[in-house]
């Protein structure tokens, strides 16, 4: 991670800290957006807030293909977590520059797609559509699914196949490519380093952990697939180690997503070493809550004289 020097804001003067970030090359007026996956296309929770206030707006992942997902129930409660078993359930690339991606135009935001496949040829192919595509500012590509060529293991598992995937990207298109990384490995370093030698811009991180619930009544798994992902503030801890380890790690700009639903957990993820995040779950309960930390992190950034989110992270021996 590289260094940075805390410039201090003038005690006699009321000067409001600059929010905007460069994340590999994608420019941020702020440093929140919202995860892919639980604003669905932006326009289901265009009418509850201002997207335009935000930094920007990662979609629903997009296949090559409509996909239908899994069987319900998908969804599960957890302590301080919700499973979810949605399967990737999607229109697919064409409709969603068809029908969603107008709409997005009129928002004053950047916008992200998540694109997701089961092999290199897959995301190579969703990268070149997007390419060029007005209104897309950058791709994050997510890395959990299975590569159906090396017997279902997720490619987000295996260092070599994470960075394949990164370097199809990056050949098919100029936009910003944001690589997602999976919880579920042995060394979340180890396969951040790979896609960073493989050219991402920045990576975003984490995705859910697998997780499992049992309806005791039923006498049988809560939900249809058996096993979700598991998200909210109960893998907070988790997200903000792998952050802090990755952003020792590497020197690319990092996304901190997991558990987020407050300006100070927000600003936990900032000072490991993120340079911007992603509010998801929390957002199911209280759509605005991304707007409330925004203006949380730049008070407290007002509060303790910081002029700049760079200005946030731990200093590191």
């Amino acid at each position: 991670m590289k260094k940075t020097t805390r410039v201090k804001m003038p005690q006699d003067q009321d000067i409001s800290p600059d929010m905007s970030v460069d994340v590999g090359g994608l420019k941020l007026k702020n440093p929140v957006l919202l995860a892919s996956g639980t604003c669905g296309y932006g326009v289901e929770i265009g009418d509850l807030i201002d997207l335009s206030a935000l930094g920007g707006i990662v979609v629903k992942g997009l296949s090559l293909k409509p996909r239908q997902g899994n069987p319900p129930p998908r969804i599960a409660e957890t302590p301080c977590g919700l499973l979810n078993s949605i399967g990737l359930e999607n229109i697919g690339i064409e409709a969603f520059i068809r029908d969603k991606l107008p709409w997005l135009r009129k928002i004053n935001t950047r916008v992200i797609v998540n694109i997701l496949g089961n092999s290199q040829e897959e995301y190579a192919s969703l990268a070149r559509r997007i390419d060029g595509t007005d209104g897309i500012d950058a791709i994050e590509v997510n890395i959990s699914c299975p590569n159906v060529l090396a017997g279902g293991l997720a490619i987000g598992a295996d260092p070599n196949a994470a960075a394949g995937v990164t370097r199809a990207v990056k050949a098919a298109t100029g936009l910003p490519v944001i690589v997602k990384l999976s919880p579920n490995v042995t060394d979340i370093v180890e396969i951040a380093r790979a896609v960073t030698a493989a050219g991402a811009d920045a990576i975003s991180l984490i995705n859910t952990p697998v997780g499992m619930a049992i309806d005791i009544d039923k006498r049988r798994p809560a939900l249809g697939n058996v096993v979700g992902g598991l998200s909210g503030p109960a893998i907070k801890p988790i997200a903000l180690r792998m952050v802090w380890q990755v952003a020792g790690a590497i020197d690319v700009p990092i996304i901190g997503i997991g558990g987020i639903s407050s300006a100070s957990d927000a600003l936990e993820f900032l000072m490991a070493g993120a340079s911007a995040i992603e509010v998801g779950t929390a957002t199911l309960v209280k759509p605005s809550v991304a707007i409330d930390i925004i203006a949380g992190v730049r008070d407290y950034m007002k509060k303790n004289n910081f002029l700049r989110i760079d200005d946030l992270p731990i200093p590191r021996d």
